[in-house]
């Protein structure tokens, strides 16, 4: 998503259909959150939180990811629905896709690609209004909050948290990591404030203002994006590494994968054997990170 919350390459890429969906979806502080657990009987070594990319929640190569952090590397995770709804439907990735696409006959030029057109229109114009940052950032500030403060039958006080964000979430994802004293939480038995999170990890993130929400990190961040991604492009990326690297506050990494394109982490064709790898490699580099500094 860009500054006014639409750009092609966010809604673009490939749906993992044939992905085994292995966890449940539960009601947690007043949202709807799918959950991936560790293997049975394992105590969970921290909390993993995925903030998704403009698909949302129901997106099924989300869900699949977070299944796989949880079995990986021996996690509790949730995939909370902060977009009330407003998600695109998934259907929204082939129209695009057709639109762009040159037209094989009359009937799609003069036929479906107008109707696409409409169609993307008709779902993004409620979409950038309904998920507006003055709109859904207090939602997920609050989820972080309760989770820090819940009381059982959501004991994540005793777990440390850590922040995954695609995408639209990679905005979200770096707020979380600046540890602003205004939106910390005070979990009980505590006389001060606490961060939401402890660390976070965004891949092809989106209305990032850089440098100066990069300036603003205090926490431990790991980010993975293509060089030439087209919210996020070698110059930007440039000064982002350079600003983390001055940063003596928080850790930090910055990894490049030269050819991803933009969606890579969630939505990249596992039919592309080098999109494929990327993706693979980028989830171990959260998993990775996540063991480093939840442990």
């Amino acid at each position: 998503m860009t500054s006014t919350g639409y750009c092609r390459d966010c809604f673009t890429g490939t749906l993992h259909g044939d992905a085994v969906i292995t966890g449940h979806v539960e009601h947690i502080h007043g949202l709807p959150v799918y959950v991936a657990q560790p293997a049975a009987g394992a105590k969970p070594k921290a909390l993993i939180v995925i903030i998704s990319d403009g698909f949302g929640w129901e997106l099924r190569n989300t869900r699949a990811l977070a299944d796989s952090y949880a079995k990986r590397g021996g996690f509790l995770v949730y995939l909370p629905e902060f977009m009330d709804g407003a998600a695109p439907p998934q259907s929204l990735l082939a129209d695009i896709d057709g639109l762009m696409a040159p037209s094989p006959d009359w009937y799609t030029t003069l036929v479906m690609k107008p109707y696409w057109a409409l169609k993307k229109i008709a779902v993004m114009a409620p979409f950038v209004f309904r998920t507006r940052r003055s709109v859904t950032q207090p939602r997920i500030v609050k989820f972080f909050r309760d989770l820090r403060a819940s009381p059982p039958p959501f004991p994540t006080q005793y777990l440390k948290i850590g922040v995954a964000g695609f995408c639209w979430g990679g905005y979200h994802t770096i707020f979380l990591a600046q540890d602003n004293p205004e939106t910390r939480a005070t979990p009980p038995g505590s006389a001060k404030g606490v961060p939401l999170i402890d660390c976070g990890f965004t891949a092809h993130p989106s209305s990032v203002s850089v440098p100066s929400d990069i300036l603003a990190v205090r926490l431990p961040l790991s980010v993975a994006n293509g060089p030439d991604d087209a919210l996020m492009g070698r110059a930007k990326m440039v000064q982002l590494t350079q600003v983390l690297e001055a940063n003596e506050d928080a850790a930090h990494e910055v990894v490049l994968y030269e050819g991803a394109r933009h969606g890579f982490g969630n939505r990249g064709d596992p039919n592309d054997p080098k999109q494929a790898e990327m993706g693979l490699r980028a989830e171990d580099q959260a998993v990775k990170w996540f063991s480093k500094h939840l442990s």
